[in-house]
C-alpha cells in the first residue's frame, strides 16, 4: 500500500510542476509497477514487465469499442456548435421564460441543458453560451453575478447530459455499460435544470432588481423559436432513444448523431470546405488528448491494482463493521474536499479506480455511483478556488470580478448540493430509466 501512496504523492508533485497529465499518469504507473515487482513480489524482470504493459495497454485502448463513441461524439458537438445551435436554443427558451422575472436565467440554464444534450463539455457550453446569453441579460440590467453565474452553472451540465466524455471514461474505468451511464444522466440532468431554475427563483426574489422580467411574446412567436431547434431535439432523442431502447449500441447511436450534426450544419448553409477541416483538425486534437489520458490513467491503475490498494482499502472498509451509507457519505465528502483543490477530470481519473472497488464490495451499484460521481464533478466546476467553468466564463466576459462570479454561482452550487442529496439517498432518479 506504501507505494500507492507514494505514486499519489509524486502524481501531486507532477501536477505542481505542470506535468501533462496523461504523461504523469504513464511514468507514475509504469516507475510503480516496476518497483512493485521487484520489491514486492521479487521479479528481477519487472522493468520488462512494466515495458511490456505499456504496448499492451496502448493496443487494448485502442481497440476498443466502447472508446468509439468519444471521437463521433465530439465530431457531434462541433458540427452542432458550427450550426449555431446555442443561440437559437437561447432565443427559444427566452420566448417561453422571458417575462418572468429572472426569467432570462432560467432561459439560459435551460439552454444549457439542451446544448449539453449535444455537446457533452461543460467548458464549451459555457465559453458558447457566454457569447450568446451575457449580452442579452446585460441589455436587460441583469446583474452581473446572476447572468454570469447561470452561464457557468448551467455549462456544468454538460458532463452529465448525455453524451459524456466523462461517463465514458468513467465506464472504461470501472467495466460499467456506457449505455447504462448515458441513460441513468437523463433524470439527474433535468432534475439539475430544474434546481438551478429554483435558485435562480430564489435569488430574484431576494433581490428582485438583479433578475427583471422581460415582455411576453405571444403564442405564435413561441412556436416560431422553435423551428430552429427541432433539428436537436430530433437528434437527442434519436440517439437516446435508439440506446434506451437497444436499437443502437453507444456506438451505433454516436455514429447517427454524428452524421445527423453533419446535416443539420449542411442544411443551416453555415458549412463550407474552410470549416470542415478545422472542425476534423479539433476533433483529433481533443479525441488524441483523451485517448492519452485513459492510456496514462489504465496504466496508472493497473499499478495501484498491483500495489494492493484498492483491496487493503475493501478490506479496512469492510472491517469496520459501519453502515454503507456513511462510507459513501465519506467518500462524497472526499470528493467535495477534492474538488475545491483538483481539476475535475484528474480528480476522476485519480480516486474512481481507488473508489469504486469499495462501492461494489458494499453492494452498490456501479452506475448509481458514476452519476453520484459526475454530479460532484459538476460542483467541482464552480467551487473555488479550482473552479474551472467560474475561469472560462472570466476569460470571455473580463470585466467582471472573479468575486462576483464565485458570488453568482453560490446559489447553484447549493442546488447541486440538494441534487446530490436527492440522489444519493433515492437511487431511483438515475436507475429508473437505466433499469
Amino acid at each position: 500500500m506504501e507505494y500507492s501512496l507514494i505514486g499519489f504523492a509524486c502524481l501531486l508533485v507532477f501536477m505542481v510542476l505542470r506535468i501533462p497529465l496523461a504523461v504523469a499518469l504513464g511514468i507514475t504507473g509504469v516507475v510503480g509497477f516496476a518497483m512493485v515487482q521487484i520489491n514486492v513480489y521479487g521479479n528481477p524482470d519487472g522493468w520488462d514487465a512494466a515495458l511490456k504493459m505499456v504496448p499492451q495497454v496502448v493496443i487494448e485502448t485502442g481497440l476498443n469499442d466502447s472508446l468509439a463513441v468519444v471521437p463521433l461524439f465530439i465530431l457531434m458537438s462541433h458540427f452542432i456548435t458550427e450550426a449555431g445551435i446555442s443561440g437559437q436554443l437561447y432565443r427559444a427558451a427566452c420566448t417561453f421564460l422571458g417575462h418572468l422575472r429572472g426569467g432570462l436565467a432560467m432561459a439560459t440554464v435551460v439552454a444549457c441543458g439542451l446544448f449539453s444534450a449535444v455537446c457533452g463539455s461543460s467548458m464549451a457550453t459555457s465559453a458558447i453560451m457566454s457569447r450568446v446569453a451575457m449580452p442579452s441579460m446585460r441589455r436587460h440590467r441583469y446583474a452581473d453575478s446572476l447572468a454570469a453565474g447561470s452561464i457557468a452553472a448551467g455549462g456544468t451540465l454538460g458532463i452529465l447530459i448525455p453524451p459524456s466524455v466523462i461517463l465514458v471514461m468513467y465506464g472504461l474505468m470501472t467495466g460499467t455499460d456506457i449505455g447504462r451511464l448515458f441513460v441513468a444522466g437523463i433524470l439527474p440532468g433535468v432534475l439539475g435544470v430544474l434546481l438551478y431554475m429554483a435558485a435562480v427563483w430564489v435569488t430574484v426574489r431576494l433581490d428582485p432588481d438583479s433578475g427583471p422580467a422581460t415582455g411576453r411574446s405571444s403564442w405564435s412567436g413561441r412556436l416560431q423559436s422553435l423551428r430552429g431547434v427541432w433539428g436537436v431535439v430530433l437528434l437527442f432523442t434519436l440517439v437516446m432513444g435508439g440506446i434506451y431502447s437497444g436499437l443502437f449500441t453507444p456506438t451505433g447511436a454516436a455514429g447517427l448523431g454524428a452524421f445527423g450534426a453533419f446535416l443539420i450544419v449542411l442544411l443551416s448553409g453555415k458549412l463550407g470546405w474552410n470549416r470542415l477541416y478545422p472542425i476534423l483538425v479539433s476533433t483529433v486534437e481533443t479525441t488524441s488528448m483523451l485517448f492519452f489520458l485513459v492510456t496514462g490513467a489504465l496504466m496508472f491503475s493497473r499499478f495501484i491494482n498491483l500495489a494492493g490498494l484498492p483491496d487493503e482499502l475493501r478490506e479496512w472498509v469492510l472491517g469496520l463493521g459501519i453502515s454503507p451509507m456513511l462510507v459513501l457519505l465519506g467518500v462524497i465528502v472526499i470528493y467535495l474536499f477534492l474538488g475545491m483543490l483538483v481539476e475535475s477530470l484528474p480528480m476522476v481519473l485519480l480516486t474512481v479506480p481507488v473508489f469504486y472497488p469499495v462501492m461494489q464490495a458494499l453492494g452498490f451499484d456501479l452506475v448509481w455511483f458514476g452519476i453520484l460521481v459526475v454530479i460532484v464533478t459538476e460542483i467541482s466546476l464552480i467551487t473555488p478556488p479550482v473552479g474551472l467553468n467560474v475561469f472560462v466564463l472570466k476569460a470571455a466576459v473580463s470585466d467582471v470580478t472573479l468575486e462576483t462570479l464565485f458570488r453568482g454561482v453560490t446559489p447553484f452550487w447549493m442546488a447541486d448540493l440538494v441534487r446530490l442529496a436527492l440522489v444519493a439517498f433515492f437511487p431511483v432518479i438515475s436507475l429508473l430509466l437505466a433499469g
